[in-house]
């Protein structure tokens, strides 16, 4: 398998899980919530929180969508170390709130780290290598 597709395939998977995660916080958070790793959750009026949470994942994983299928592939390892941040961004609030360190861990530093390995690989597979002019070299005079 080429470096390419090795990418792709990877890519597709993490716009699919993050597609997948947000949906769920959408359309019954209250089941969902639980895995996310923290104690407690808002619950009442304060419920609209997860559903926010839901919505931020999926614009990002829609980011990520339309930049793998319209070909920007650069433009996408670029957008998967940016978004990694929200991954690790989850990991920090599950861990400063006393939560799961198995599931700040095991998932979310999981996936940011292997978003960003997903996107530097990108990242050099798109490099473009500029020749290197050959110099003359001195002649004894």
């Amino acid at each position: 398998m080429s470096l390419k597709k090795f990418n792709t395939v990877l890519a597709a998977a993490f716009i699919l899980f993050i597609l997948w995660f947000g949906s769920e916080f959408i359309l019954s958070p209250e089941t969902t919530a639980p895995d996310f790793g923290l104690p407690s959750w808002p619950s009442g009026d304060g419920g609209g929180f997860l559903v926010i949470k839901g919505i931020r994942d999926v614009v990002l994983a829609l980011v990520l969508g339309v930049l793998l299928i319209t070909g920007h592939r650069r433009a996408l390892g670029w957008a998967l170390l940016v978004e990694a941040l929200a991954a690790y961004g989850d990991m920090t609030t599950v861990l400063a709130h006393h939560g799961s360190v198995a599931t700040a861990l095991g998932v979310h530093c999981l996936t940011a780290t292997a978003m960003v390995i997903n996107g530097l690989l990108i990242l050099r597979e798109t490099r473009t290598v500029v020749p290197v002019a050959a110099t003359p070299t001195p002649q004894p005079a």
